[in-house]
């Protein structure tokens, strides 16, 4: 089992850099979980696709629509919110991806991100061994 977040799974949908190990972990065994967060992430991820960097609309809004179909679990984000918030505080981080890390820590398992930030942020700390980077 991995958490994925928004970073990873926009490169699911859309050709990015790291799409094809993205694309690797879609292929694989794993059962992919997420918070239901993911779906507003992804979401937000696809307005940005079309307002600067021109896709198109059509394109965006079937991809955004099919999203869900790529987790076997979107696990709600009031089950997780009192931990996000608790991992925020500790690692002075957005309280956005530790939803991701409190379902990680929650399940036993890793969480998969193609954002380098959070891997440098959770280096080192007790939340090391719950990230993985893409």
């Amino acid at each position: 089992m991995l958490v994925i977040d928004a970073s990873v799974a926009i490169r699911w949908m859309f050709a990015l850099d790291r799409s094809d190990q993205a694309e690797g972990l879609l292929q694989s065994s794993e059962r992919l979980i997420a918070p239901d967060l993911v779906l507003a992430e992804i979401t937000n991820a696809a307005w940005k696709l079309v307002a600067f960097a021109g896709f198109a609309q059509d394109t965006v809004r079937l991809t955004v629509s099919a999203a869900p179909k790529a987790f076997e679990e979107l696990v709600p984000s009031v089950d997780l919110k009192d931990r996000a918030l608790a991992i925020a505080l500790e690692l002075r981080h957005p309280a956005y991806d530790c939803f991701y890390l409190a379902l990680a820590e929650q399940r036993g398992c890793q969480l998969v991100t193609a954002d380098d930030r959070l891997v440098r942020r959770c280096a080192g700390t007790v939340f090391a061994k719950l990230v993985r980077a893409l």
